[in-house]
C-alpha cells in the first residue's frame, strides 16, 4: 500500500532522489534560501530562516515552504514534521513591505503567494506524518495561520498570536477562517478577525489553540521529544486517524461511521497493525516502521 499523497512508479530519477532522501541524516541542503530543512531521527525540522524581517511570507518563502511540504510528505524516512521560526519570531505574517513594491500588481501578487501557501497547507494537513507547531515569540498574520493547521501546537510563554490582517486592510487567508472556528468557534474567531485581539500564550492555551506551553529555553527540546514520541508510532494510522478527524465536520454519522470502517480495515492490512496487536497480546513495546 501507498503512504497517502501517492509515490509516482516507473521513474529511476525519482527514486534515486528519494533514496538519497532517506538514507541521508541530519543537515540537508534543501536549495531553499528561505527554509532550513533537516531530516534526524526521522523527524523533518523546518525553520522559517527571514529572521532579519520577523520571518515574515514572501513569494521565494511561500515557494520555498510549498517545495518543502512537497519533500516532507515523499520521504518515507519522514514520520513527523516540526515547524518553528528562526531568531525571536515564528513569523509576523506577510510581508508587507513586498506587497507595497507591488503597487497596482499586488492583487496578482497576493493570488501567486497564496497559492504556494495554500498548496504547503493542504500538503501538511493531508500527510500521514503529526505535524508539530513550536511557535517562538509572535505568530500574527499568516503566521498565527501557519500554526493553526498543525496537529500540535506547543508555545513558549513568550508567545503571543494575533491575526492582523484587517489592521493592515487586508482579510484572512492561511486556511484560517477555516481552521480558527473549528478550533474556538465562530464567535471567538470573528473576535480575533475584526479586533486583531492579540493572545498571549496562555490564553491561547485556554482557548484551544496551543496544545501545551513550555519555558522559552525548554520549547525547541520539547518539540523535538514529541516529535520522536509520534516518529515511533504508526505513521500510516496517525495518518488515517488526521484525515478522519479532518472529515468528521462536514459528514453525516453514518457516512463518518463508514469512513472510519474503511480505514481501520486498511491499517489491518499494514504491517504496523500486525505489530501493533502482537506487541499488545505479548505485553511488549511495539516496534513500527511506518509501514
Amino acid at each position: 500500500m501507498q503512504r497517502h499523497g501517492g509515490h509516482h512508479q516507473g521513474n529511476s530519477g525519482y527514486f534515486a532522489w528519494r533514496r538519497n532522501l532517506s538514507e541521508h541524516d541530519g543537515a540537508y541542503d534543501s536549495g531553499m534560501d528561505t527554509l532550513l530543512y533537516e531530516v534526524k531521527d526521522h523527524v523533518a525540522r523546518i525553520t522559517f530562516n527571514r529572521p532579519d524581517a520577523a520571518n515574515a511570507l514572501n513569494m521565494e518563502m511561500g515557494r520555498d515552504l510549498m517545495h518543502a511540504s512537497i519533500r516532507a510528505s515523499e520521504d518515507p524516512a519522514v514520520r513527523a514534521v516540526i515547524l518553528t521560526g528562526a531568531g525571536k519570531m515564528f513569523s509576523g505574517g506577510g510581508d508587507l513591505k513586498s506587497f507595497a513594491a507591488q503597487e497596482d500588481k499586488l492583487p496578482a501578487h497576493l493570488k501567486e503567494v497564496a497559492l504556494y501557501l495554500h498548496a504547503a497547507i493542504s500538503r501538511f494537513v493531508r500527510m500521514d506524518a503529526p505535524v508539530i507547531a513550536a511557535v517562538n515569540g509572535s505568530a500574527g498574520g499568516a503566521g498565527m495561520s501557519l500554526c493553526l493547521f498543525a496537529d500540535l501546537v506547543l508555545a513558549a510563554e513568550s508567545a503571543k498570536f494575533t491575526l492582523a490582517y484587517t489592521r493592515a486592510g487586508l482579510s484572512p487567508d492561511g486556511g484560517s477562517t477555516y481552521f480558527l472556528p473549528r478550533i474556538i468557534g465562530v464567535r471567538r474567531a470573528l473576535e480575533l478577525a475584526l479586533t486583531n485581539r492579540v493572545l498571549t500564550a496562555k490564553e491561547a492555551l485556554d482557548w484551544g489553540i496551543v496544545t501545551k506551553v513550555v519555558p522559552d529555553a525548554e520549547l525547541q527540546a520539547e518539540a523535538q521529544t514529541l516529535a520522536k514520541q509520534l516518529a515511533a508510532g504508526a505513521t500510516r494510522a496517525l495518518g488515517a486517524a488526521k484525515r478522519l478527524l479532518h472529515h468528521s465536520s462536514s459528514e453525516s454519522l453514518e457516512t463518518q461511521m463508514e469512513l472510519e470502517a474503511q480505514a481501520i480495515a486498511d491499517q489491518a492490512r499494514t504491517r504496523d497493525a500486525h505489530e501493533g496487536i502482537a506487541a499488545f497480546i505479548a505485553k511488549r513495546p511495539a516496534s513500527f516502521r511506518g509501514s
